[in-house]
């Protein structure tokens, strides 16, 4: 059956020839849990900063943030973290904020756990974080028919998936696809809105981000959205949007006060929600290129001649500035360093500077950038100049540690959010008798659970 949103993003195919255990992630938000495995932060009773682990419960990274600088009074860019988590699952992290101990001890928000831990004279930012350490609970599995599938069913299914993984991958591996939160989650609006930035056209990129629809976004938001395409905005409008669409309503006001002023409506973003409308942009290359690598049949993990390859470090990542092309005359040796995981092949994330691989991925890569229009970008972005982006290359496959799987029970229905109690719908493939798998893992900065689980899940990602 078709996957609208898994096409859309490129996340198409498998690393296996599987059937997967079907089932559904965060049937509750207690169902997925992320613990950020943290840079180690110097505190100093002198420090400037706030160091604090706060443990979130359905909350948006960037709208928690929001709420957080209201509540204490601060501009927004005083409060710095390492990476953004999923909005629908208990999630904890480190966060730097430039206000007084006592201030950040006594703030309360609903679903918020504030735990302050010294001070310190460092800031933190995107990426300084080793990784993710995840505990997910898979509920419902079934066969491809939709039959329940027992608990030992499940456990084979895994096990066999697992094998076959290591078979073609290497142990402990899979692909690197770029998950569905960095597109929007229930809305993947990003690389729509990225598109329009990188071309220099803020008012289709400030519009696209206020009126585009999402499939499985609230009601409340799908009717604004609809008024938007079909009235556009207004002063009306904005009284009856709900608070939690913040964004929304400071880019409408900011248009209302100034209406030729789009780029700077899109200014009212926080300033790293911008840059992952470009990112995700390039994330789609990313996607799509691995995809038709792999219907090409080439390997993702062994590197063929024309890759580019880079160095793994020693925090397991790939170090960008070691990039080379292989070539038939260091192949073989190039190869095996792959498969001590020394080195790693990659893929593209497009700028102004990154370049293509050769041969046949080459060629495939660029096909990519040419089927989404991209072929003739610059990525300079004038009117926003931070915005630009040179570009960098990403490995095609990423490790996970620390993996386990055991079941749990069956849960209480009353205690299971709508979606659990509506049932299986259409296109969906789960069933609520079948049996509920508990996966623990860890991954790198930068890596995604949910492209993890569907190797398993092997599900329409919509749907998962």
């Amino acid at each position: 059956m078709p996957d609208p949103l898994a096409e859309a993003i490129g996340l198409v195919g498998y690393a296996t020839q599987s059937s997967g255990v079907g089932g559904i992630i965060k049937a509750r938000v207690t169902d997925f849990r992320v613990e950020e495995i943290a840079t180690p932060v110097h505190l100093d009773n002198r420090g400037r900063f706030t160091v604090a682990k706060i443990t979130l419960t359905n909350w948006e990274t960037n709208r928690f943030c929001n709420q957080l600088a209201a509540k204490l009074r601060i501009p927004r860019n005083r409060i710095f973290f390492a990476g953004t988590k999923d909005k629908r699952a208990v999630t904890s992290q480190l966060f730097v904020i430039d206000a007084p101990m006592n201030k950040v001890a006594d703030v309360e928000l609903p679903d918020v756990e504030i735990e302050v831990l010294g001070r310190t004279h460092q800031k933190i930012g995107f990426g300084n974080h080793r990784g993710n350490r995840f505990t997910v609970v898979v509920r419902g599995c079934c066969d491809q028919a939709g039959r329940p599938l027992s608990d030992s069913e499940a456990l084979s299914e895994v096990e066999r998936i697992t094998a076959a993984m290591e078979s073609s991958l290497g142990a402990n591996r899979f692909p690197n696809w770029i998950g569905p939160q960095r597109f929007g989650s229930g809305r993947p609006v990003t690389p729509y809105v990225g598109r329009e930035v990188v071309r220099g056209d803020f008012e289709a990129a400030v519009m696209t981000y206020l009126s585009m629809e999402g499939e499985n976004e609230e009601d409340e938001a799908a009717s604004i959205r609809r008024s938007i395409r079909e009235n556009g905005i207004s002063e009306g409008l904005v009284e009856t949007m709900p608070r939690w669409m913040g964004f929304e309503r400071r880019m409408i006001e900011h248009l209302l006060a100034h209406p030729d002023d789009h780029a700077g409506a899109f200014r009212q973003l926080p300033n790293n929600l911008q840059l992952m409308t470009v990112h995700a942009l390039q994330s789609i290359v990313f996607n799509k290129s691995l995809q038709r690598r792999i219907e090409a049949g080439l390997p993702l993990a062994t590197p063929v001649e024309g890759d580019i390859v880079g160095r793994v470090d020693e925090k397991g990542q790939l170090d960008v500035n070691s990039c080379i092309v292989a070539e038939q005359r260091t192949l073989s040796r190039i190869s095996r360093n792959c498969e001590l995981g020394r080195l790693m092949t990659t893929g593209p994330l497009p700028g102004s500077d990154i370049t293509t691989s050769k041969g046949k991925p080459g060629e495939l890569e660029q096909a990519t950038i040419e089927a989404e229009g991209l072929a003739d970008t610059t990525w300079e972005v004038e009117a926003i100049p931070r915005l630009s982006t040179k570009g960098t290359r990403r490995g095609l496959v990423a490790q996970f540690n620390e993996f386990s799987v055991d079941t749990v029970p069956l849960a209480d229905a009353q205690t299971m959010g709508k979606r659990w109690e509506s049932g299986p719908q259409e296109g969906d493939r789960w069933h609520p008798d079948g049996a509920c798998l508990r996966f623990r893992f860890t991954l790198g900065s930068g890596s995604y659970a949910t492209v993890l689980l569907r190797e398993f899940i092997q599900g329409p990602l919509s749907k998962m």
